[in-house]
């Protein structure tokens, strides 16, 4: 017999194990078990207790490098910023103290001017600090809700400031809280002025569904109006002090039915979102009573002396 035709199974007196397809039933039968007794006994959960136990100082070694890397980057790149943030904080620190010089400056030269025509000085504005509380509970107006009210000093008609322009007025007032409409209601109007041509005019809530813009009405279709206008108060109506920004406009459009444009402003407070706001006393209640004139001197009787 040749060497390459040599049987080199195993005889069958030693083929005593189970066959590959009876291990596999029975290894998947035992994985059956186990995870069905896992399920409703959880007779795993102390083994895997333990292991976690014992590899957590394992896996706390092995995340150490990872931590490493990110907490140098972190520092890195957070050294960085800081000395960025720095450096712009310097700047601005500079060019707020330059803006201060000047405008102490201008307040003396204002005041120098003021004495020389013999005006009055302006008016100094009491303001209170207050929090928008929530938004009224009337869909139909744009009003919302502050904590502050006549206990602590909120006058009817007084206007609402954030930090960015006029909110709104003061049209309710209650003990403890106050409601404030906002400018985008379509019943409040406030009389402004177009800084860049020293126009006046009358700015109204814009009374479309949604809207969040102002309309500046009246204006005839020669007005020198162009986007991008600032508009701030006027201060003619004794309510708002003069110089406040209320808005810019945004959009003029001609409209051949009528003479006047029709002007879409943007205004430049946080009309539907502000959280803390200031309010400022009427200019009216600032200002100083009209002196009362004397009383003619009596005239005696015809043919009688005085």
């Amino acid at each position: 017999m040749a060497l390459g035709t040599l049987d080199r199974s195993l005889p069958p007196f030693f083929n005593q194990g189970m066959s590959v397809l009876s291990k596999l039933v029975l290894c998947g039968a035992l994985s059956v078990f186990l995870m069905v007794a896992d399920a409703r006994f959880h007779m795993s959960q102390p083994i895997r207790a333990a292991l976690v136990t014992v590899l957590q100082p394992v896996q706390w070694l092995a995340l150490k490098p990872a931590d490493a890397l990110r907490y140098s980057r972190d520092y890195v790149s957070g050294l960085s910023q800081a000395q960025s943030n720095s450096a712009d904080a310097g700047k601005k620190l500079a060019m707020q103290s330059v803006r201060a010089g000047q405008a102490d400056q201008l307040a003396q030269e204002n005041n120098r001017l003021r004495k020389l025509l013999g005006l009055r000085e302006q008016l100094a504005i009491p303001v209170i600090a207050a929090q928008v509380l929530y938004d009224a509970a009337d869909l139909y107006t744009r009003k919302v809700i502050i904590d502050k009210g006549q206990t602590d000093g909120v006058d009817l008609g007084s206007p609402v400031l954030d930090e960015s322009g006029v909110l709104g007025q003061v049209t309710r007032v209650h003990p403890l809280v106050s409601e404030v409409t906002l400018l985008i209601d379509s019943e409040l109007s406030i009389p402004v002025l177009n800084v860049r041509t020293g126009a006046r005019s009358v700015a109204y809530g814009d009374p479309g569904a949604g809207s969040s813009g102002l309309e500046l009405r009246f204006m005839g279709a020669n007005s020198d109006v162009q986007p991008g206008d600032l508009l701030t108060t006027s201060g003619v109506d004794g309510v708002y002090p003069p110089g406040l920004p209320v808005a810019k406009v945004r959009r003029i459009e001609g409209r051949s039915e009528s003479a006047f444009l029709k002007i879409d402003c943007q205004p430049l407070a946080l009309v539907t979102g502000a959280q803390h706001v200031i309010v400022v006393k009427p200019v009216v209640g600032q200002i100083p009573k009209r002196p009362v004139p004397d009383a003619p001197p009596a005239r005696g009787k015809k043919g009688t002396t005085p």
